[in-house]
């Protein structure tokens, strides 16, 4: 049972660290510091989380995955409409 509140406490302390970064770019609409080529890789690397979650029946591994996963592509989204408009990623 320890473990599994363990897992909760970082399911829940690592999603909320986007709050912060999803809030700023809605706000400004900048995104001209955030990597591009991160957020790729990150999302896929959610996604692959997401999904042994899934397979391992973990619901703490899918909650926080897929809650990440949605705020990291709200970032994701912004930043390729500004390399769309020219901004270099």
């Amino acid at each position: 049972m320890g473990i599994t509140i363990l897992g909760y406490v970082a399911a829940t302390l690592t999603t909320l660290a986007f709050v912060p970064q999803v809030y700023k770019v809605l706000k400004t609409k900048n995104t001209a510091d955030i990597s591009l080529y991160m957020y790729i890789c990150f999302i896929v690397g959610l996604t692959a989380w997401m999904i042994f979650g899934i397979y391992k029946a973990e619901l703490a591994i899918i909650l926080a995955n897929s809650v990440t996963l949605t705020l990291a592509s709200i970032i994701l989204t912004f930043k390729i409409k500004h390399v769309i408009k020219g901004e270099k990623p």
